[in-house]
């Protein structure tokens, strides 16, 4: 491993663990899964079952982005032929078990130019999520930093199976979002399951996430007093326009930490 890749790895492992800690309600268990693209060929990603609060080096699977993507043009497979692919597409045929996320988040790559990954199951945000009326009340702003930091618009994808029937519908509703919005987006919304954050940085990664979770919460409190009050469109691309805002997005985003 060069010297980049030793940092990139370092702040891959700083990030997981940040997004795992306890009192933050992010993750429990083996929830949940992150990752950080290594080369424009292969990326990490957490293993199947380690635990983000708890992981170390040894808590990752190197995989081939190539042989990854490849498995969405397989066709049907059953849950041991995607085991034994997702085997298939390990750098190193020793190591351990890739997260069966691995698909998701190398479309995330190769579709959305991201350079890190975190998929957490928030309480706060899983309220919302799995709530009837999700998708219309997460499509709004309530208050400008949502839209400086989530972007625009987030997208919503509804349930799917986890690992690749999850990965298919992904890459259907991704490339309907770059026609629509002509970039990427840097957050998914996966109804009644969680929210996957993309950034160039670790940073950002762990900023996306705790936005999300703020809006999340913020929205759940606006039903006592009458429901949400969002921004209106105009108000929206204000912010995201306004060049001090966008350099405090950047100043926000950079690398603090391992």
């Amino acid at each position: 491993m060069d010297e980049n890749e030793t940092v990139i790895f370092e702040q891959l492992i700083g990030l997981s663990q940040r997004l795992g800690e306890p009192e933050r309600d992010l993750v429990i268990l083996g929830d949940g899964n992150t990752s950080a693209r290594c080369d424009q060929d292969t990326f990490w990603v957490k293993a199947s079952g380690a635990c983000l609060n708890q992981i170390s080096a040894d808590g990752f699977s190197k995989v081939k982005l190539k042989s990854v993507l490849g498995m969405l043009e397989m066709g049907d497979l059953s849950d041991e032929q995607i085991h034994q692919e997702l085997d298939k597409a390990k750098v190193d045929p020793g190591g351990r078990h890739p997260s069966i996320e691995t698909l998701l988040h190398g479309l995330a790559y190769s579709l959305c130019g991201a350079s890190f990954i975190g998929h957490t199951h928030p309480v706060a945000l899983n309220s919302v999520l799995c709530s009837r009326n999700a998708r219309q009340v997460l499509s709004g702003h309530l208050f400008s930093e949502t839209a400086l930091y989530l972007g625009k618009r987030p997208l919503i994808l509804g349930y799917a199976d986890p690992g690749l029937a999850l990965a298919r519908e992904l890459r259907q509703e991704i490339q309907v979002y770059l026609e629509q919005n002509g970039e990427a987006p840097r957050l998914f919304y996966l109804l009644n399951h969680g929210m996957v954050a993309l950034g160039k940085t670790a940073q950002e990664v762990e900023n996306i996430t705790a936005m999300a979770v703020k809006s999340a919460r913020i929205l759940l409190g606006t039903y006592s007093l009458g429901g949400p009050n969002f921004l209106t469109e105009t108000e929206v691309e204000r912010i995201t326009k306004r060049p001090d805002e966008e350099n405090r997005r950047n100043l926000a985003n950079r690398v603090t930490g391992g």
